[in-house]
């Protein structure tokens, strides 16, 4: 018999000298790919008004949101009512400003599919998003999205 066997060893142990690599290039593949918040709300969170047939926007780099709502700050009022475009508290007649400056963002051929979504609390004034929709109809912003939340309970 000889002096020198065989001991049987279990699996090997898992290699984890690539494990830093890997963990580093999915932060880099996450930081590269999130969008941040382009706009902070002046508006306290609209509360949407429920609808039956909801459909998702798609190419939302082609969409320009107006927010209208009750101001988070007493400086401008307490009505619902306030509009919002970009980050500041504004009125109906610079809404036409807006959205040639967001035209003047993207390509000519991508105009016609240019969207503008309003985001209106359902305690809003019916008279302010006629006012804003007038004013879009100026510019020739015919493609008008309304936000509205999904109904519940059907």
């Amino acid at each position: 018999m000889s002096k020198f066997r065989k001991k049987k060893k279990g699996m090997p142990a898992v290699n984890t000298a690539a494990l830093p690599d890997i963990v580093f290039m999915l932060l880099f593949f996450f930081m590269v790919t999130t969008t941040m918040r382009e706009t902070s709300l002046q508006v306290e969170n609209p509360r949407l008004p429920s609808a039956s047939e909801v459909k998702k926007l798609e190419h939302k780099s082609l969409v320009s949101t107006i927010y209208v709502g009750k101001a988070k700050e007493a400086k401008y009022g307490t009505s619902y009512n306030r509009i919002q475009l970009n980050d500041k508290i504004s009125t109906a007649d610079e809404v036409p400003a807006f959205i040639i400056n967001a035209r003047t963002k993207v390509s000519e051929a991508e105009i016609p599919f240019m969207t503008t979504s309003i985001k209106a609390d359902k305690e809003s004034s019916v008279g302010t998003i006629i006012d804003i929709r007038l004013k879009l109809r100026d510019v020739n912003a015919l493609k008008i999205s309304y936000s509205a939340s999904a109904k519940s309970g059907e």
